[in-house]
């Protein structure tokens, strides 16, 4: 498979492309290529700054971090007047540090002086928001759509193959990291599916992204002690009312991939004693559904059966 991302996350073609850089020292010569001309694409700040200037030491740091942190949705642009005095007058900076940013070739926002923490990232995210209201999708973006549209179409492969090529640029992508562990669980590769799982901080496991590969992971270690689909179907046939059993037999239908069948068994129980085990089997298929995903045709099917025996 050709990469579809560049070594700076760009979309390349088969020759390849030049990797931009995300912070930059400029100059008045580079001025209308560094910043009009790469504003035309994503925003860009201009900090103008120079090295006796004490409050821009404290500034440059903090607008570099939050830069850094919006991966390549703004970028940054470093002027020092001392050497650039005629730019300065032109742009008619009169104090330092004075940050102005650029967008599609105007300036569209900009302050004066040093500023907390918390405004230069807010500072940040208003010019990441305007830029992507601005422009289509990143090439991130698209990469993980493809992996996404891949995987959905039994794909699994091609997704991963995908979804690294994103963490080579963005390790730490939630997207992409679920992603490529749900390739995983898909290829059978539990093991290595709960290793990337448990690597992840806590903070990462929080993202939205990892909720379906989560409720997998805890489905399959969950399935792991049931016994053999042949037995289970057995016990359920000779005590139509053994709830552990047919709560068991669902769990190992689930594990061998017949998800419609283990929803009918917790549907089950749910219609013949709802409050079994604090009503264990609905909260189960909450979790089947966290499993498969809001769209899935089957979650959308099982939730409106389960629904019409709640409020039957």
């Amino acid at each position: 498979m050709e990469p579809i991302i560049g070594d700076d996350g760009a979309a390349l073609g088969m020759a390849g492309g030049s990797a931009a850089e995300v912070i930059k020292e400029s100059s008045q010569q580079a001025f209308a290529q560094d910043v009009i001309e790469a504003s035309m694409s994503v925003p860009v700040i201009v900090d103008f700054w120079a090295p006796w200037c004490g409050p821009c030491k404290q500034l440059g740091p903090l607008l570099e971090a939050a830069v850094q942190a919006a991966r390549g949705a703004v970028r940054m642009v470093k002027i020092n007047i001392d050497e650039n005095q005629q730019l300065a007058a032109q742009l008619r900076i009169q104090s330092i540090p004075t940050v102005y940013a650029f967008f599609q070739g105007q300036p569209v926002d900009g302050f004066q002086g040093a500023q907390p923490e918390s405004e230069v990232k807010a500072f940040v995210e208003r010019l990441r928001k305007a830029g992507e209201a601005g422009r289509g999708p990143s090439p991130i973006e698209q990469a993980i759509e493809q992996a996404q549209a891949a995987f959905e179409a039994g794909d699994a492969g091609a997704a991963s193959a995908l979804f690294s090529q994103v963490l080579q640029h963005e390790p730490e992508n939630p997207e992409a990291l679920a992603g490529l562990i749900g390739c995983y669980l898909a290829g059978g590769d539990n093991e290595t599916a709960q290793e990337m799982f448990e690597g992840l901080t806590d903070e990462l496991r929080k993202h939205p992204a990892f909720a379906s590969v989560a409720a997998q992971i805890n489905l399959q270690a969950q399935a792991g002690d049931v016994g053999e689909v042949p037995q289970l179907m057995e016990k359920v046939a000779a005590n139509h009312d053994d709830h552990q059993a047919r709560f068991d037999l669902a769990m190992a239908l689930h594990a061998s991939g017949q998800k419609q069948a283990a929803a009918d068994e917790l549907l089950e129980i749910v219609r013949r004693q709802r409050s079994w085990k604090d009503e264990e089997a609905r909260k189960q298929l909450l979790t089947f559904f966290e499993a498969w995903g809001p769209t899935d045709p089957l979650t959308i099917d099982t939730r409106r059966r389960l629904s019409s025996l709640l409020f039957s």
